[in-house]
């Protein structure tokens, strides 16, 4: 695996700078940016590493019955690898070694560039105290007897844990060793690998191992799970297996079993974080077909989901606040959000909203400070609004992945796709719920994506501001990708379209 050497070298450059102290910091902005100036490069390696098994190219013999699917997967159309006759296709041991490597080598790294693996590590202390780390946020007087170093770097000490119970369960494992830390990433690259043998496994059912390269090698998995502990690779990996349950369940001795276990697995990703809620009804209208199977993938995933959700709700006494106050206020590099609101504020039509439910006050008559008109007027601002709309679309565009019903691993793509365009949030490690997908599709505005988003961390880091200079980095690039690749594929579709009515 040769390819792979300029990679590793450059996880090696990152080790060694973290070593030296010359890790990103708030107060440093040279070594922050040297350190990602290193991580580009590693990308650099990656996309060299792409290319020599075979660069994914738009149009490249596109299945006829893969290029009708919902308006957003189909605007990021398959692209197959394409073959050339001097590239090899890469030996599925020898991926796994390099993933291996890779992670070995980021393991060691700081939490420098986020913070939140110490706020998992004081969440999973606090529910192993047996605390409720949902309606306790570490602030509260309550948990002054734990408080220690590690409290002093959790963040957002005023909010209470927004985690899922099996992230927590994880959490509390991990807090309970004599080296949290340590074991918590250990255990957290374990479950990547069984995530990469599985989607190396998926893509060699689709005709060539190189397909997972982009996802099992990328630099930013990689970074943000061995080295930063995000717990959305937890997540990510169960999602891949239950996307492989559900592609090898077709033609298996046992489909009822796969379909139960894929069903399970599903809720399993939810208990890690709930991002996968958006996929497991399209995933269900998927295989329902075959309604025996449809129902006992639902069954799977209800008896998990539906207790647990119970239980949380009783414990917490409702919805967990910590949740309300994420969806309600956090708010970073939303790829839409981000200018919408903007928009909103420029052409000031939040007082347009404002007019409209004081029009629909004067109808219905009532007092200004009795709901629900209280409630109305309180959010007629522009983030609220760009929220809203964005909730919207995100729902229009779901029902359209709803109608077109596109296989598992196009499903995965498309509904995460939609979470991740319309959220307020998109912090670098959130893009790891849909390379997996974007690998296999060979997707490549998505893989420049994978790139350029740990530009993000440069206002943090750099003390640069974050719109519109940043925000312009991360996103114009891998649009204007999207744009070409798109182009491509449209007029590769024409051609072949041509080509059948000259044939007829």
């Amino acid at each position: 695996m040769a390819a792979a050497w300029p990679l590793l070298a450059c996880f090696g450059g990152l080790l060694l700078l973290d070593r030296t102290g010359l890790r990103p910091a708030a107060d440093a902005p040279w070594t922050s940016a040297l350190f990602l100036a290193v991580l580009l490069l590693a990308f650099g390696a990656l996309f060299r590493a792409l290319e020599r098994f075979g660069p994914a190219q738009p149009g490249a013999n596109p299945p006829a019955g893969r290029l009708a699917e919902a308006s957003l997967f189909r605007a990021l159309k398959r692209f197959r690898p394409a073959r050339r006759e001097e590239a090899s296709e890469p030996r599925f041991v020898g991926i796994l070694v390099v993933a291996l490597l890779l992670r070995l080598l980021a393991l060691p790294l700081a939490p420098s560039l986020s913070d939140d693996v110490h706020r998992y590590l004081w969440d999973g202390r606090v529910a192993a105290s047996g605390a409720n780390p949902y309606r306790l946020a570490p602030n509260d007087p309550g948990l002054a007897a734990q408080r220690d170093d590690l409290w002093q770097r959790t963040a957002h000490r005023d909010v209470a844990t927004v985690y899922p119970p099996l992230a927590l369960s994880l959490f509390a494992a991990a807090s309970a060793t004599p080296q949290p830390l340590a074991a918590y990433k250990l255990t957290l690259v374990a479950v990547d690998l069984i995530g990469c043998v599985l989607l190396l496994g998926l893509a060699r059912r689709r005709g060539s191992t190189a397909g997972a390269l982009a996802y099992v090698w990328n630099p930013l998995v990689v970074i943000e799970g061995a080295g930063m502990g995000h717990v959305d690779v937890l997540g990510a990996s169960l999602v891949i297996a239950c996307v492989y349950l559900i592609a090898v369940g077709r033609g298996s001795p046992n489909p009822s079993g796969r379909s139960l276990a894929a069903g399970a697995v599903a809720a399993l990703g939810v208990l890690a974080k709930l991002v996968p809620l958006a996929a497991i009804p399209l995933w269900w209208r998927t295989i329902r077909r075959d309604r025996p199977q449809g129902r006992l993938f639902a069954l799977g995933a209800a008896c998990l989901l539906v207790p647990t959700a119970a239980a949380v709700l009783v414990w917490t006494g409702g919805v967990p606040p910590g949740l309300a106050v994420y969806a309600l206020r956090w708010e970073y590099n939303g790829p839409l959000y981000e200018p919408l609101w903007r928009l909103l504020d420029l052409l000031q039509l939040d007082r347009v909203a404002a007019g409209l439910v004081h029009g629909f006050r004067f109808v219905f008559g009532g007092e200004v400070d009795a709901p629900p008109w209280r409630n109305l007027y309180a959010n007629t601002y522009p983030r609220f609004l760009a929220r809203t709309l964005l909730l919207a679309a995100a729902g229009v565009a779901w029902l359209r992945v709803w109608r077109q019903r596109p296989g598992p691993t196009g499903t995965a793509f498309a509904a995460f796709g939609v979470v991740l365009l319309a959220s307020p949030t998109l912090y670098p490690w959130y893009l790891i719920w849909i390379l997996p997908w974007a690998a296999l599709l060979g997707v490549r505005s998505v893989l420049l994506l994978s790139a350029t988003l740990p530009l993000a961390y440069l206002p943090a880091l750099a003390g640069v501001d974050y719109f519109p200079w940043v925000y312009v980095a991360v996103w114009l690039p891998p649009l204007l990708l999207f744009a070409i690749d798109r182009r491509r594929a449209e007029a590769a579709m024409f051609k072949v379209s041509g080509s059948g009515a000259e044939t007829r």
